[in-house]
């Protein structure tokens, strides 16, 4: 297992503020609808637009510097906008640089690279939601990106550690989700792989990496593909310390104990580029219900996360089936995976199932203050079929009519 990137004790302030800092997006609904009611709302969300050259936003971010003694990598951290900068397009560019000018001392000496590191240490704290961020990972032996969370007030290892996403330049094709805490730690931690299909490299295209954090769960998703859930029965008696403030951590490290270091295959400069970051958050920790005709739910069917699942009415229960939070860009997820109109149906009966999300408008929807939730493609409404208050009738989409079967009460 991945080991972890312990701190120094100079790293991080121990006072951490939580903010909010944008606000749930909303879809093009009908004009008189436009309200949004959302099951969720955006707590943070970093598009890092701006012009090409400039720092990350310092509201947002703080950026570390010097060297990571414990694991033993070849970095040195650099402030400001020198190896993590805004493209223009969107983007923010971690970039690592084989250059070791005399003023960047490591534990071993001179160091032989620069990178950037950037956390949300005393300006945001995430508690359970939806964390995501779409990222290009670099290539080459050596390389080490990561996107993870440190629990506050940091007292390593027993404050906690999630690490959302790292790769390691040897197993191009695949990524680790990991948990570590007291007892469990460094090449101890738990977590598991997800491996792209066919040898592709993760390095090749943008990939969406995301946790789904409840109290007493964790769900890692790659591209919306569900692939570990931790709980602390997997702990075997020890604490579970993920009910409590994290903070974000983006970085790109050079060499260590797991990645090894760079060779002569490795070419420089090397960028880790980070499309946004995202953290919504359910009107309750654990997502909310989306309830409708007969006071009955809004389910996934045998809480099934497979694809193509049907999504149903049923008598609401309160389980993970019935959890539903709409992300920044107007989905709304359970199970890791989206609420989907199937084969990117407009007709009237098209139905309505759980997919892998993939930012397509057949999952995108817009939940309106009259209580509409429609999806603006076929600008039509989620309807219960043939109005049947039946233990799992189907849902799908139809021509907004107002009537019962098409009314949702969310969160």
């Amino acid at each position: 297992m991945p080991s972890s990137r312990r701190l120094r004790t100079w790293l991080l302030s121990a006072a951490l503020l939580a903010a909010l800092v944008a606000s749930a997006a909303t879809g093009p609904a009908r004009a008189e609808d436009e309200a949004d009611a959302g099951v969720a709302a955006v707590t943070f969300s970093d598009t890092f637009d701006g012009p090409a050259g400039s720092a990350v936003d310092s509201s947002k971010w703080q950026i570390e510097t010097g060297d990571n003694v414990n694991n033993h990598e070849r970095q040195y951290y650099t402030a400001g906008n020198r190896n993590a900068a805004l493209d223009g397009q969107g983007h923010l560019v971690i970039t690592a640089r084989r250059e070791n000018p005399a003023n960047y001392q490591c534990w071993y000496g001179t160091c032989q690279y620069t990178s950037a590191r950037l956390n949300t240490a005393g300006k945001f704290t995430a508690q359970y939601g939806h964390i995501e961020a779409r990222i290009k990972v670099p290539r080459g032996q050596g390389m080490w990106p990561a996107f993870w969370m440190l629990g506050t007030p940091v007292d390593w290892p027993d404050s906690g550690e999630i690490d959302i996403m790292e790769n390691v330049g040897f197993e191009p094709s695949t990524v680790h989700g990991t948990i570590h805490g007291p007892g469990y730690f460094g090449a101890g931690g738990i977590g598991a792989a997800y491996s792209l299909p066919n040898g592709q490299a993760f390095a090749d295209a943008f990939h969406t990496f995301a946790v789904d954090w409840a109290p007493d769960s964790l769900t890692w998703s790659v591209d919306g593909n569900v692939y570990q859930r931790r709980t602390p029965a997997d702990l075997g008696g020890r604490a579970w310390v993920f009910n409590k403030p994290f903070f974000l951590i983006l970085n790109l490290a050079v060499g260590g104990y797991w990645p090894g270091d760079p060779d002569g295959s490795t070419v420089f400069p090397q960028q880790m580029v980070v499309d946004h970051v995202t953290v919504t958050t359910g009107d309750t920790p654990t997502g909310g219900a989306i309830r409708g005709l007969a006071g009955k739910c809004v389910d996934v069917a045998g809480a099934n996360p497979a694809n193509g699942t049907p999504v149903q009415l049923y008598d609401c229960n309160g389980t993970a089936a019935q959890r539903w939070a709409v992300g920044s860009d107007g989905t709304i997820r359970a199970l890791g995976k989206c609420l989907d109109v199937t084969g990117n149906g407009t007709a009237d009966g098209s139905t309505v199932q759980l997919w892998d999300c993939t930012g397509g408008p057949n999952q995108r929807w817009t939940v309106t203050a009259a209580r509409d939730i429609v999806n603006p493609q076929a600008d039509k409404c989620l309807d219960v079929t043939g109005t049947n208050s039946a233990n799992g009738t189907r849902l799908q989409i139809w021509s907004c009519t107002g009537g019962a079967n098409q009314k949702w009460t969310v969160g």
